[in-house]
């Protein structure tokens, strides 16, 4: 088991609010939270944006959504751009930042207890039990697969003591990503009436091509479909399907995530690979996010002379 999370030396972020992370016996983490988290003043990890600086097509694909992307995943050309950094509420995409932050911060083989405030929380559930004790493995796949916010809320207080703690790694990380138009509180994407969560087209793409690239854990479990996880004496069995839109019916999809809420609209974050040519899509408040990425997809890989064929996908 790590014994830290991650020690943050933070001598450029100054008169903030301070949130202190235990992590275990071991660890205590001093971790600034303001507005700053998501500026330039923290050392920046990421070097990969999507180019919005080139002749980018904003021709009429019949896309209605009110933010859309559409990005090579290797060269950071973006192939079709909406609205890409207006700033929108973006549902349960906010969940790959979650893995992304647990990802760096807790060992497959680690057990966390299920709080009842995790049970509360509604809405998507992979249908945990107060009480249950669930590796962080299988929290994973519940957080991917059926979108649970259960899973989300277990994770987050097992790795940081507390959710607020957790988001507080979130918008950190953000700020490592040089992200400037995205702000996280909560870990699971839900509206929140008393304060505004968001994000843009173009962060979720520079967010999901971070993750990505660099944690073969979640590529492998967003790309699979169905998990069953056999029942322990600590917890029951759970039988989780992957909800992610087109994964099984466009040619190449290999997932990342989807998301709903009625404030955020029907939202879909994709990752897709065809004969060597690699692009990340995104889409916010679309009415048809389905037929959307597809007309995207199909747009993206007839650029580089790839055409696609998706018999099995019904419009």
């Amino acid at each position: 088991m790590r014994k830290f999370l991650v020690i943050f030396l933070i001598s450029a972020v100054i008169s903030t609010v301070g949130v202190v992370i235990y992590r275990d016996n071991f660890t205590r983490i001093n971790l600034p939270v303001s507005e700053k988290v998501l500026g330039s003043e923290i050392d920046a990890i990421n070097l990969w944006f999507p180019k919005t600086d080139n002749n980018v097509n904003t021709q009429d694909l019949g896309i209605n959504a009110a933010s859309a992307i559409l990005v090579n995943y290797n060269t950071g050309e973006v192939l079709y751009a909406k609205e890409v950094s207006r700033r929108l509420p973006v549902a349960s995409t906010i969940k790959i930042m979650t893995a992304l932050v647990s990802l760096e911060n807790a060992d497959f083989g680690e057990t966390f207890v299920v709080s009842k405030n995790a049970v509360e929380v509604g809405e998507d559930s992979m249908g945990l039990s107060a009480g249950e004790k669930v590796m962080f493995e299988d929290l994973l796949y519940g957080l991917m697969l059926p979108s649970g916010n259960d899973a989300a809320v277990t994770i987050a207080e097992g790795i940081a003591g507390s959710e607020d703690a957790f988001v507080a790694l979130m918008n950190f990380k953000s700020g490592r990503l040089s992200l400037k138009n995205t702000k996280f509180v909560n870990a699971t994407g839900l509206d929140v009436d008393s304060e505004k969560q968001f994000s843009t087209a173009y962060d979720l793409a520079t967010i999901a091509r971070y993750t990505w690239e660099n944690q073969k854990e979640f590529r492998h479990i967003v790309s699979t479909d169905h998990k069953f996880i056999a029942a322990t004496a600590d917890h029951k069995s759970f039988d989780l399907y992957n909800d992610t839109n087109l994964l099984t019916t466009y040619p190449g999809v290999r997932g990342i995530k989807p998301g709903f809420t009625w404030e955020a609209g029907y939202c879909l974050v994709t990752y897709a690979e065809n004969y060597g040519v690699k692009l990340i899509g995104v889409l916010l408040n679309s009415q048809d996010r389905r037929g959307e990425m597809t007309r995207l997809l199909d747009y993206g890989f007839g650029k580089y002379g790839v055409r696609i064929e998706h018999p099995e996908l019904v419009l």
